[in-house]
């Protein structure tokens, strides 16, 4: 056989633009393959593992690195994937790099630790080691390896960085690089019987033995044929755990069988995920009539379009309808990705989907742990039925699950496609899942449901321009009413005196009722913490964030000050930090507020709180949302999390507790989005036969986007917002790219978005606004200005987005601008 010299083209999960060339050693030439995990050399130290993305034989110019390891044995990223990567780094401004590192689990993103080894030939000497040294070189005489914390340990004493570094540079000891594996199959421990022993009549001769003076290996025996239904063959295998449960035994007695040749134990591989014991259809389940034209028109249109908008009110019944839609995709044998904005989603639809499809249905999301996060991704990019378990065929999970490696997907359904969730802000990319999905479902040839009652304004557009199929649904599933909404004047409120704490007399009233009637009820507050500030009454002082341009929120449960967007926290203070007036009082609310002053108010309710502090466990979300179906709590507070899709059968009253934060918020999409949280948070009342009561509570009750929420007028609303964006050159008609510019220090990141500004200015003219600080001009120390750019949506993009890179290129030339961060935000939201 021929020795042939193969190279491998190696993405890193590295914010640097391209791949890096890699030889591949002659052992491995028959076993590497494109989207497999290798480990290489990154660099003069740092080892990582990367991706192969391409193997040939094209000899560089440079001497080429070998890879070092080969880590998977199966392929875990497929081409299409690869391409689909390369479109996001194209079409968001980042690297592939950045894309690989936000697409794969964690699990298989390695970086290698540093260890500390003794230099080769060194021989320990006394004489020249001090106390601490000669301890470290001790420890790595023991042990070989080490690690700094495993030093600092072994050593007893923390500040050990100092003394290995001289040690370094004394060159007693050196560095190296070992990379480290997150992920392991998970295994499980199995019993059967031995060669030896695999009929009848040798069981019965060891029983006689065992029968006279070991009569718990005995029961042990026993018990195991038992289980096994009296089976002697080797293929009857049982768990090891079950088996000592069923028959009281413990491992000693298993291990004296093991020894004496009578059991053999294997470790098999098993899935961290429970397989259900039984799969049942819900009965009488059809579609009523306006679902049903629904779905036919869904199909109709399907025989032209890729996309198809389905516009239904809150509770028309779009889920039955995806259900149907994917029963037939499942016919067909593909896969579906089924995209929801929020995990607390998942918990309610996964239940009613494995009604339907059993073990096909696989949770892709973040709150699950770096082990689970890795199997879906290795159960979805198996192109056959693995050992573990069933293959995932259906989907669920929020934005990142877009990234999975599907081989043969026919649906994509993205529900509640308005939401801003979709959108990834911070670290790049900065992709929106929505788009991206559509994108990844042209890849596949496969179709496309975008599913709201309150569809994204570009979305709407794109279906009465035709681009999109559209299909609605205009009537409550079983002839269920819309809600009564009621607009509750807050000034008139606060005039007569009938406020209670934050709580109008109206809704007071309507919560009272709905308990004595054994009602639910749902609070939306979008503002989680207990106080949005504290404020001296003298000066008016208030306590700010020391790394970032914001006022910190008081959480009442933790009693600290916090900041939400670095973390940072601070003690309750005794007084003012400017004048030292002790009169500190506190300003606004937030849902910790509002959770506690109903308890007071209401004692005998039981009450519960679903936001980002409440939701940060695992199970967190599961346990709200089954405590409130199976009406363990009565009110339910939240911020948008309790606005997304829920469905619970005995909520009659909802309260928007401040629309007026909402409409003030100085920004282009406020009113679509308010009228968005309004509306869906409403819908969440008076489902299942019973008409619901909503009480939004405002200090501005005639704004027009109140009023278009109470007539549940959409269109009104699509309208009038249509007629702005276009005078002003907002989305649909043009396109936004935000240059976002960072630095720790203010006057170099002035210069440095003035000489940007300058170059941009040159090359899109009038298109360009800014430089100009955002809303918050400082975040984790770092300073930050904005530049935006509008395009109109028929000019060419891919000339822009060259355009845009030929002037970070000029840019990055000026060398005191190196350290000045650029980062494109395209399409904002």
């Amino acid at each position: 056989m021929d020795r042939v010299t193969l190279f491998a083209d190696v993405l890193l999960p590295l914010p640097v633009k391209g791949v890096f060339t890699y030889r591949i050693p002659f052992e491995l030439n028959e076993y590497v393959q494109v989207g497999q995990r290798v480990a290489v050399q990154f660099g003069r130290k740092k080892v990582y593992s990367g991706l192969v993305k391409e193997i040939h034989q094209k000899v560089p110019e440079y001497v080429p690195k070998y890879i070092l390891h080969l880590l998977d044995e199966q392929v875990l990223v497929h081409p299409i994937q690869f391409r689909f990567w390369e479109w996001l780094a194209s079409y968001y401004l980042c690297t592939e790099g950045e894309v690989m590192h936000a697409a794969l689990p964690a699990a298989f993103k390695l970086a290698s630790e540093s260890k500390l080894v003794l230099m080769e030939n060194f021989s320990p000497d006394e004489a020249i080691l001090d106390e601490n040294e000669y301890q470290i070189i001790e420890a790595l005489v023991e042990h070989q390896k080490l690690s700094l914390d495993e030093i600092s340990k072994k050593v007893s004493f923390a500040k050990v960085l100092p003394i290995v570094r001289n040690m370094i540079d004394k060159r007693y000891i050196v560095m190296e690089e070992e990379l480290h594996e997150r992920y392991k199959v998970k295994t499980e421990k199995y019993v059967s019987l031995a060669e030896d022993f695999q009929d009848e009549e040798a069981i019965r001769i060891l029983m006689d033995t065992l029968g006279k003076r070991a009569h718990k290996q005995l029961e042990l025996l026993m018990g195991f044929l038992s289980l096994s239904g009296g089976s002697f063959d080797s293929e009857t295998e049982l768990k090891r755990s079950l088996l000592l449960k069923k028959t009281n035994s413990n491992p000693a007695v298993l291990k004296t069988l093991v020894d004496k040749g009578v059991f053999q134990v294997v470790e098999h591989g098993i899935s961290r995920f429970a397989e259900s014991q039984d799969q049942q259809e819900l009965k009488d389940f059809k579609l009523s009539p306006h679902q049903q034209e629904a779905y036919a028109k869904i199909l109709a249109d399907f025989e032209q379009k890729q996309v198809v908008l389905l516009h239904g009110v809150t509770s028309g019944g779009k889920t039955e309808i995806y259900i149907k839609l994917i029963e037939k995709v499942i016919a067909e044998g593909k896969q579906v990705l089924y995209l929801l904005p929020e995990i607390a989603l998942t918990t309610q639809i996964i239940g009613r989907l494995q009604q339907y499809f059993g073990d096909e249905v696989g949770i892709y999301h973040s709150r699950y742990n770096t082990h689970e996060r890795a199997e879906v991704w290795t159960n979805v990019a198996a192109t056959e039925e693995t050992s573990l378990r069933k293959k995932f065929n259906i989907i669920l999970g929020p934005r990142s699950a877009v990234f999975l490696p599907f081989t043969k997907l026919g649906l994509v359904i993205v529900d509640e496609e308005h939401d801003a969730s979709y959108k990834q802000f911070d670290p790049g990319p900065r992709y929106n899942a929505r788009d991206a999905a559509i994108y990844l479902a042209g890849m596949h040839q496969a179709k496309v449901v975008l599913g709201s009652a309150t569809p994204a304004i570009e979305t709407y557009y794109n279906a009465q321009e035709g681009k999109y199929g559209l299909a609605s649904l205009v009537e409550r599933y079983g002839g269920v009413q819309m809600p009564k909404i009621e607009v509750v004047d807050m000034r008139e409120q606060v005039r007569r005196r009938q406020l209670k704490a934050h709580f109008s007399s109206v809704l007071m009233d309507q919560l009272s009722t709905a308990l004595d009637k054994k009602h639910q009820a749902i609070l939306f507050q979008n503002r989680r913490g207990f106080s949005l500030r504290i404020e001296c009454e003298q000066c008016q002082w208030v306590p700010q964030c020391k790394n970032c341009d914001v006022t910190l929120t008081y959480h009442k449960g933790s009693e600290l000050l916090k900041c939400h967007y670095c973390g940072f926290s601070l003690g309750i203070p005794s007084g003012c930090s400017e004048c030292g007036s002790h009169s500190l009082k506190m300003k606004g609310f937030g849902t910790e507020k509002v959770e506690e002053e109903l308890k007071l108010l209401l004692p005998e309710a039981r009450i519960d709180r679903m936001d980002l502090d409440a939701t940060r466990s695992k199970n967190a979300f599961q346990r709200i949302i089954s405590d409130f179906e199976e009406g363990k709590t009565d009110i339910l507070i939240g911020t948008q999390m309790v606005t997304k899709g829920l469905d619970f059968d005995n909520v009659h009253v909802v309260g928007v507790l401040s629309a007026d934060n909402m409409l003030s918020y100085p920004d282009f999409r406020s009113n679509e989005r308010s009228y968005q949280l309004m509306a869906q948070v409403s819908g969440r009342a008076g489902r299942k036969k019973k008409q619901g009561k909503v009480i939004i509570q405002s200090y501005q009750p005639e704004h027009p986007i109140i009023k278009q929420v109470v007539d549940n007028d959409y269109l009104t609303m699509y309208h009038q917002e249509l007629s702005g964006r276009e005078k002003f050159h907002y989305p649909p008609f043009y396109r936004l790219i935000i240059i976002r510019m960072k630095h720790k220090d203010p006057k170099l990141l002035h210069e440095a978005a003035a000489a940007m500004g300058m170059d941009l200015k040159a090359r899109f003219g009038k298109r360009i606004q800014g430089p100009e600080y955002p809303l918050v001009s400082r975040i984790r120390s770092l300073y930050i200005k904005q530049i935006t750019l509008k395009t109109p949506r028929s000019a060419h993009h891919a000339k822009t987005k060259e355009l845009l890179m030929s002037a970070l290129d000029e840019f990055r030339k000026t060398r005191r601008f190196k350290s000045v961060m650029v980062q494109f935000d395209v399409d904002p939201m």
